[in-house]
């Protein structure tokens, strides 16, 4: 018995739009995540008595605390990029899912706010 055309091409695209679905979930899932990171780095920064010396130190901590366990995104040019987009928009609800981190680290590197 030989299965039709339409019912095998029917399947993959359900397989396909499940897959693109699950990619777009975990990115979206992961802008936020970097999102809240730069939120805490930013906020116990705003507690330190000399941010700049602080802020340099409390990244590379953190860095050298998580990049074993968890990799390269926990490098401090990352970690300091998380901060720089909480900074750059500070408003949860703001950030579009359509959006991904890859787009969010084009635009905090435009420092002019009306080209952003």
């Amino acid at each position: 018995m030989e299965l039709k055309k339409e019912l095998i091409l029917q399947i993959q695209n359900i397989i396909a739009s499940a897959r693109e679905k699950a990619v777009r979930s975990v990115d979206t899932e992961r802008v936020i995540m970097y999102w809240q990171i730069g939120k805490v780095i930013f906020e116990e920064e705003q507690e330190g008595k000399d941010r700049a010396d602080y802020g340099k130190f409390l990244i590379k901590a953190i860095s050298q605390q998580f990049k074993p366990q968890f990799g390269s995104g926990f490098t401090s040019r990352q970690l300091e990029m998380n901060r720089q987009f909480y900074r750059t928009f500070p408003i949860a609800n703001a950030l579009r899912s359509q959006l991904s981190w890859t787009h969010y680290r084009t635009l905090i590197r435009i420092d002019n706010q009306d080209k952003r």
